[in-house]
């Protein structure tokens, strides 16, 4: 391991740092979205507005099915982050080799829930009867790849966790080329339609996968990954389990609400549809930007735990608060401002981009309060807190989500009022988890050096 892809974040100014780590995050984050956005281009453009639909409907569901094993990629992140600053190699050791054996083995079991299981779950959420064949079809095919799209998540949970953001963006860059002209390929040369993107997506990801599992294998110290010494250690998924479980766990509550989010989509018809998945993907950029801040505050709180530098969290929330916000705030409108001529790359059905309008007038212009939301998660986490934010972001967040889905939006069944329901549980959900980083610091040391209790 090249001591150049290594950050110390335990020293030295914060801002610079964090500025550096989170920018290529964000370049990965956004490539990553790439792999959908090419999906949704390519079949908005060339294979029309119902297998667009098809592909969009099911972004809510996969997120739903694969949340719990990414949320361990969560816990796999914060162990090694602090053993890391801890200078613990033996434990930094055993993690890594425990959470790939995870990631491969979740990966073979999303393979078989993907395949047996997708159309009873598209006919539960009311997916059309003109998209549904295409939308099991398309699922089916992605869930293929599933074993490498795990091995990259957790693969790369480590290396960020030692400070290295970039390598893990060189190997999306060249599986996001690939993806991007297999699509075309598959699409418009041999008219594979959303088997064609599945197919593409799926390759890869198997590209990508075994860019960061090489990586690994040919780094040096404790980072190094031993395929002989690839197994499940007990203690270590224990604990990966104490703090990622729950971070998958809230994950998946909440693409629940957007399950439910979509299945009311779903019912104003596929073209309300088309254009709701348009805006999701513009929205996704601007997501995948302020999470990146969040995985930040996530590595360098663990790290500063680790090495029992107190005295900086409350810094490094304030500094990863203040950039998210700024992030939130220019891309969100930015892309609200340009929205008629982002969303005619997706369709240039007037009626498609007249409900996507709709969509980012209400999330965009918002959105900087989701971004304060998962930033605090980012802070709990790293603390070592996995259940106290994932009770107060489900019973907040997708709470009252689906509250307001069953009582304002039945008794006014507008698009609007569905979408209101965004940043309203943003707002509150992180207001209370102010409150709650509050009580948890006074609980620290007041000196750096000193063992927590």
């Amino acid at each position: 391991m090249k001591k150049s892809y290594e950050m110390d974040m335990c020293s030295g100014p914060i801002l610079g740092k964090v500025l550096s780590y989170s920018l290529p995050l964000m370049l990965s984050g956004v490539l990553q979205l790439l792999f959908n956005a090419a999906d949704v281009i390519v079949v908005g453009r060339f294979a029309g507005s119902q297998s667009l639909a098809a592909v969009g409907s099911t972004s809510s569901l996969i997120n739903l099915l694969i949340n719990v094993f990414i949320g361990l990629s969560i816990g796999a992140n914060v162990l090694v982050a602090r053993y890391y600053g801890a200078k613990n190699d033996k434990d930094m050791s055993e993690t890594i080799h425990t959470a790939i054996a995870v990631s491969l083995t979740s990966g073979i079991f999303l393979v078989f829930l993907g395949l047996f299981t997708s159309r009873f779950w598209l006919e539960l959420m009311g997916t059309p009867d003109d998209v549904i064949n295409k939308s099991v079809l398309y699922m089916r095919i992605y869930f293929l790849g599933m074993p490498a799209a795990m091995a990259y998540n957790f693969g790369s949970a480590i290396l960020r966790a030692i400070g290295d953001t970039r390598r893990p963006l060189y190997f999306l860059s060249i599986a996001g080329i690939v993806n991007v002209c297999l699509n075309l390929i598959f699409v418009i040369q041999f008219n594979m339609d959303v088997a064609g993107v599945a197919l593409a997506t799926s390759i890869s990801q198997c590209i990508s996968a075994t860019l960061v599992l090489r990586c690994l294998t040919r780094s040096d110290g404790a980072l190094r990954l031993y395929w002989s010494k690839l197994r499940i250690n007990k203690r270590k998924l224990l604990l990966i389990l104490k703090v990622g479980l729950p971070a998958g766990v809230q994950g998946a509550i909440f693409a629940v609400s957007n399950v439910l989010i979509q299945s009311s989509v779903n019912s104003f018809g596929s073209i309300a549809m088309a254009g709701n998945t348009a805006s999701q993907n513009i929205e996704g950029f601007v997501y995948t930007s302020m999470n990146a801040l969040y995985q930040t505050n996530l590595s360098f709180t663990s790290q500063n735990v680790g090495a029992r530098k107190y005295t900086r969290i409350k810094k490094i929330l304030l500094t990863c608060q203040g950039t998210v916000i700024v992030v939130g705030l220019c891309l969100g409108f930015a892309a609200y401002l340009s929205g008629d001529y982002l969303l005619r790359i997706y369709s240039s059905d007037p009626e498609v981009i007249s409900y996507g309008m709709l969509r980012m007038s209400t999330i965009c212009t918002t959105y900087f309060l989701c971004g304060v939301m998962d930033t605090m998660v980012g802070s709990l986490r790293g603390l070592g807190y996995s259940m106290l934010p994932t009770i107060v972001s489900l019973t907040g967040a997708c709470g009252l989500r689906v509250i307001w889905i069953f009582t304002v939006f039945a008794l006014d069944r507008t698009l609007f009022i569905l979408y209101l329901s965004y940043p309203i549980s943003w707002a509150v959900t992180a207001a209370v988890h102010i409150v709650c980083f509050i009580i948890a610091t006074r609980k620290l040391p007041k000196q750096d050096g000193m063992v927590m209790a």
